[in-house]
Parts: C-alpha cells; structure tokens; sequence
C-alpha cells in the first residue's frame, strides 16, 4: 500500500545503514513509519509503499519498501526542513530568517541564486555560498538513490554508489552499469546484467561480455575454489549466464580478452597443453605462495640433526611409543626450513606438535601455533598446552582505506614488517586458501621455520586454490604421511570407521559401540523427525549435554534434509516462538534470543569487544566465516542484533550485516571444516553423485568428539562410500612450484 505524508520528524537514524524511525502527518494522523530512510529530514514531503506491521513492544508501525521524498512546500515546513541538521550551521533562527526573508521561494533561491542567501542578517557571503553547496550535493544524492531504488539497489548500496560515483551515477548506470561489478564490492553481475538490459544494452555487447567474462572466472573461484579454468570451460560457463552462443562471437570475445590482459586482469596461460585463462591476482598469489615457499625452504641450512635422543625422551616422558613414520615426521620437520605433516584422524598429528614443539624450543627463539579458524586454534592449544591463535587473529588485521574496507583488508605483519617468530606451526592447513597461505608467507622472515600440518583426505578450502594437495603434489617439499592408528579404543569406533570410510570400507555400525550409531530410516521426512528428536530429546537425555553442543551436519542447504529446513525444525523445537520473546525477522531468517548462528562470510569491519579478566574491554575488527556464536539481545530501537561468539567476542549487527547470518543448528560439511563438535549427526540421503560423496562423509564424521549418528539408509550410505568422485580443483600452485624449483622463469 501507498503512504503519503509529511516528515513531522525523526525519532531515530542510523549513519551507518540508513535506518530510521520516523513520525509522518498523514490523513490527519500521526503514523510511525519504519526502514531504509537514508538521509530523510523533517519537513519534507514523503510517498511511500509498504505495509503495516504491529511490534510487540512499540505497536503498529508502517514498514517503508520503497519511498520518494520531495522538499516541502509551505513556509512552515520549509523552515523545519532547513533547521533540521539538512545544512551544518543552519539551525531554527538563521532557517525563520531565510524563510522570512523568500517565503515559499527559499527553495528556489538556494538552489538557483544562493548568494542572494547574503541579504539575510546573520548570513555571509561564504555561508550563502556553503549552503548552496550542501544543498546541491543533498538533492544530486537524492536523485541518485531513487532513481537507484527502481533497480532494486539497497539505500545502502545507493549510498555507496552515490559516495564512489558523485552525480556520475546515473550516467555511469545508465551507460555501462556493469562497471558497478569491477569497482564496487557486493554488487553482482546479475543485478548489473538486469539494469542492462533494462536501459536497452544489447545482450552481445563487449560491456556485457568483458562483465560476464571477469564474472565467470570470479565466480569459479568463489564457488568452486578454482584459480583458473581451462578455455573450453569459460565459454560454456559464459554462454550459460549470458544466454547467447559466445563461440560464434569469438573474435568479439578474443577482443575483450585482449583488452582484459592489457588492463593486468586477465592472464593468458597454458598449462598442461591447455589454453587458460586466470585472474591476474590468482596469478601473482600462487606465483608468489611459490616463490616464497622455496625462498623460506632455502633460508635455513638443510640440517640433519640427530633427534633421536629428544624424542626418546619425549616418549619417556609421556610414557608413549612413536611409529616410524612419526619419528620421520618429526625429524623431517626440525631439519627442513618448511615441511607438511599430514595424517587422518587418531595419527598422532597432535602428539607430534607437541613433540617438535618441545625440540624447537632447544633450537629458536619464539614459536607460533596457528589454525585457519578459533575452534581449531582453540583445539591446539588445550591439546599442546600452549597459546595457539588462528592466523588472523595473529598477523593483525589492519586497513589500507579505499572505498570499502573488505577490499583493501591488509595485516599489520606482512611484507615489510615481519612477523617476529623463528618457528611457525599451522594446524589444520587443508582450510587455508591461497589468500590467506600468501599473507602468512609475507609475513615470515627468512630463517623461519614452517611446519603445515593437516589431513589430506579432508575436503578442500572453502575459498580459492588447493594448498595443501598442491604442495604434497608438487613433490617440491618435504613431507610425511602419517598412517599408523594411534589414538583409539576398544569401546571407540570413530576413529576406525572414519578410516574404514577413508578407505572405501563400509563401517562398522552394528550399535554396540558408545560412539557411533546408525539409524534405519528410509523416508525422508522420518530422517528428518528422527534428526529432530536427536538433538532435542534422546541425545541430550543420553550424554547428559545441551542440545547447543550437538551439531547437525548435512550434505545440501534445500531439501527436506537440507540445513535450511532442519534449522527451521531444530528452532521451532528448543528456541520456539513465545508471547514477549523478541524476534530479529529477515528474508531467510527469523533469529530469536539464544540461537545459535554461524557467520557466513569474512567481514573485516565488523566491530566487536570482549571483556577482559580486570573489567576493561577488548576492542576489535573482524568476524570470519564460520564463526557460531549465540544471538544475545535483539536491540529494537537501533534494530540491530547482538552475537556473543564462542570465544566471548560481542558484535552488533544492522539489519544489513545480520544477511550475512545464518543459523546453524545444523550446517553444511563444507561450512564444518577445522572445526570439532561433541556430537554430529548425519543425514545420509540419496542425491546427486557430484556432491554426496566419500570425501564429504569422511569430513563429517571427524568432525566429532564424542560420538556420530547416522540417520537413513545403509544402501544410501553404500553409495556414498564407494562414490570417490572429487570435483576437479584447477589451481596452479604445484605448477608453479615445479617450476619455480628449477629455475625456468617465466611461468607463462
């Protein structure tokens, strides 16, 4: 519905996101209107769409979609709009005088003649002068945001067009709207394509092509982790989103390329014989990770220290007895500037942390225990008994400014100021992205010693590149596979049946067992009420535990016995809605006080603070993705909504950043990696071959501490384990070590 009023004023503004609480004169009454009013003032004149809502706590209220404002037209609300913060150093005397001065004209006057404002007492030259500035620069703003909102552009994204464009806005969207997708960040190209086309771009235009092209190869990265793709592969993939024939524009196509390679976004490479095409900055990381890689190895004096006295000691000591591959391992690492460790569950990887650990500390100075996330940095530290931090955390997150600060993310310790370590050791690698291994990398000085320790078998990282797999491929560096059991029980099957499934083996899961269960059933929905009675009832009843220490991992988002669905259960059973409980309402969402919640993206602005042992506060930037944490207030008059992490950081989220939320009872096995919970309980579901998989089931299961259950069939479960389908991962990083190894130069 429609709403037509006057701005009486603003009971509430957020400068960040836009939000406002307003009161509106409309049909005689006084309506409090809700929403992204970015940059509304008292006074002027509002027509919006949207619906009425009834709040629990603050009654009915209209909340805004879409809106168009323009200046009032009577004297009176001419003098409340100027007075009301519109223009610094114009408050309600100075505005009645203009007013008093031009009446009904004032507008007009500012807009057009602003040096006749100098005829008003008390107003200057310079002052006229500023007042028309501030006023121009208001409306082209305002000009730009509804004409942006017909687009379906956030008033928050608005603004951030409108603050890196000025008045060139319009123009530029009118024009080329898919220069948004190069310049800002969280614009996509499917919003930029529907603007396109809507302002009559031809659908085969080079704009729409050169978009499409950096899109594709953005998107293969961000989705699938790749580096680069193979030619055959960017046109199928750019025919797909563009809906036309792109092998019948080839010379257009090849024209585009060529202008992308100039501009240093696009490379051309061959590799394996086969044309490429690869972002410039996937280029120069894996190229860079390379170099720097070898570089690091060759700083330290290959040594061949006998440590066999240390480690018989440490056996001695902690009443153990290494295998002959942990022993390797081991020496490997004390003898090798930068060495990978990797084994599955129940192989010692720990015990040999701590092992090299103590040996380092006869040999360096200070050494770092790092891990890609805080559950496992958490996790290293209470097994080594050591401070472990993720490596975040450790290199210290800094800003280089621009236009938005997830862009330009740099870390206090990088190439030119050094992270002052001698040793480094980094649990869990197989999460760490090309990225995230380059800023580390910068940050060790030569002479550093690097130890990578992590299980190969796990699915890879979540963002781009292959790391781990490419560094043992690249036959380059030193490592060790563990594969000796070490750890395990009689009562415990866990760990040998993650390694049964490792090894294609079906489990064992007769149920005698106290820590792995299955469950038989066969329709879908029965998986799903069984899952439901798990976490809320039998499990907790079982092991003495909260329902929040059990986590739900599944193989798709949708579905019956998909993450979106079982959160909706999952809440609705332990978190319900209730008369008085506040509720935080979003597209996908409805969050309510003390549900858990995961962060879905790395957001390095996201303020928090933790409090300190002596009362004081903490204070920081920076929430990652697959951070869980608890939603511990839901604040009304700010609408915003408070997290407190497991690591007891406290963050406020707008209604924007709070999209980045999920819930997370239950979570993909993706989002799971690094991580370990108390119990894990599994869907196992029939569904496509390319993504239930032996890989993502082993993943699943060591992720648990303290028990697993299987929920559905043994057939389905069959197929997972003898599907060892992986998704190929193109990533140039073993490539590049190869040859960085011997010297060839030039990689292209």
């Amino acid at each position: 519905m429609t709403l037509n009023g006057v701005v009486e004023n603003i009971v509430f503004q957020n400068k960040e996101n836009g939000f406002t609480v307003a009161r509106v004169s409309a049909n005689r009454e006084l309506i409090t209107i809700v929403g992204k009013l970015s940059k509304l003032y008292q006074g002027q004149e509002i027509c919006a769409t949207g619906n009425f809502v009834t709040d629990a706590r603050w009654g009915e209220q209209f909340r805004v979609d879409t809106y168009t404002v323009s200046e009032p037209k009577t004297t009176d609300g001419i003098i409340r709009y100027l007075s009301s913060g519109l223009i610094k150093g114009v408050g309600p005397i100075t505005a009645k005088n203009i007013v008093d001065k031009f009446g009904e004209q004032t507008l007009d006057i500012i807009e057009l003649s602003p040096l006749k404002l100098a005829e008003v007492h008390g107003v200057t030259e310079k002052k006229a002068a500023e007042i028309g500035i501030a006023f121009m620069e208001l409306k082209k703003m305002q000009d730009v945001v509804m004409f942006l909102q017909n687009y379906n552009i956030s008033t928050n994204m608005a603004m951030k067009i409108f603050n890196r464009y000025g008045d060139r806005a319009r123009e530029i969207v009118q024009s080329n709207p898919y220069k948004l997708v190069e310049d800002m960040s969280r614009v996509g190209f499917k919003t930029a394509d529907k603007i396109a086309l809507s302002v009559g771009i031809e659908p085969d235009s080079e704009f729409r092509l050169r978009a499409g092209l950096v899109y594709v190869l953005n998107e293969s990265s961000e989705h699938d982790g790749n580096t680069y793709l193979p030619m055959e592969d960017v046109l199928v993939d750019l025919s797909k989103l563009l809906n036309i024939d792109v092998t019948e524009k080839l010379e257009q196509l090849e024209s585009v390329i060529d202008q992308l390679v100039l501009e240093s976004i696009v490379k051309r490479c061959k590799f394996n014989d086969v044309n490429c095409l690869m972002l410039v900055k996937y280029y120069t990381t894996e190229l860079k990770i390379a170099t720097k890689l070898i570089t690091l190895n060759e700083s330290i004096e290959q040594f061949n220290i006998d440590v066999s006295q240390e480690i018989a000691d440490f056996e001695r000591f902690n009443k153990i007895e290494f295998h002959d591959d942990q022993k390797k391992a081991i020496e490997l690492a004390v003898n090798n500037g930068v060495c990978v460790i990797t084994g599955g569950p129940g192989t010692g990887k720990t015990t040999i942390i701590k092992c090299i650990l103590r040996i380092l500390k006869g040999q360096c100075g200070r050494i770092a225990l790092l891990a890609p996330t805080g559950r496992a940095a958490k996790r290293m530290s209470e097994s080594c008994k050591e401070e472990a931090s993720t490596i975040h955390r450790a290199l210290m997150i800094d800003y280089s400014g621009g236009e938005t600060k997830e862009d330009t993310a740099m870390f206090f310790f990088n190439e030119t100021n050094k992270f002052p370590y001698d040793a480094v050791i980094v649990d869990e690698v197989s999460m760490v992205d090309v990225n995230l291994m380059l800023s580390l990398l910068s940050a060790l000085k030569a002479g550093t010693r690097l130890i990578l320790v992590g299980d190969k078998n796990q699915l890879p990282s979540v963002g781009a590149g292959n790391v781990l797999a490419d560094i043992l491929n690249s036959g380059v560096i030193a490592s060790a596979q563990l594969t000796h059991i070490y750890r395990q029980s009689e009562e415990s099957l866990i760990i040998t049946n993650a390694h049964a499934i490792n090894d294609g083996n079906m489990p064992k899961i007769d149920n005698h067992s106290k820590d792995f269960f299955f469950e038989y059933r066969e329709n879908i929905n029965d998986i799903a009420d069984t899952i439901l009675n798990m976490v809320s009832t039998r499990i907790p009843k079982f092991l003495n535990i909260s329902p929040l220490k059990i986590q739900v991992l599944a193989p798709m988002r949708v579905g019956v016995c998909g993450i979106d669905n079982l959160n909706n259960l999952v809440q609705n059973r332990i978190n319900p809605a209730q008369n008085g409980k506040k509720e935080y309402k979003l597209d996908n969402y409805v969050f309510r006080i003390g549900d858990k919640v995961m962060q879905t993206s790395n957001n390095y602005t996201q303020v928090w603070k933790r409090p300190r042992d002596n009362g004081s506060w903490e204070l920081g930037e920076a929430v990652f993705n697959g951070d869980i944490g608890f939603v511990t207030n839901i604040n009304e008059e700010t609408d915003s909504l408070e997290v407190t992490f497991e690591d007891g950081r406290i963050s406020d989220y707008t209604r924007e950043d709070a999209k980045q939320m999920m819930l997370s009872y239950a979570i993909t096995i993706h989002k799971s990696q690094g991580s370990e919970f108390d119990v894990v309980i599994i869907p196992i579901i029939a569904g496509a071959a390319s993504i239930l998989t032996r890989n993502l089931l082993y993943t699943a299961v060591t992720r648990a501490k303290r028990m697993v259950v299987l929920v559905g069939t043994k057939k389905n479960l069959h197929m997972m384990i003898n599907n060892n389908y992986t998704a190929k991962r193109y990533s140039a990083l073993a490539i590049f070590l190869q040859k960085q190894s011997k010297n060839m130069g030039d990689l292209i």
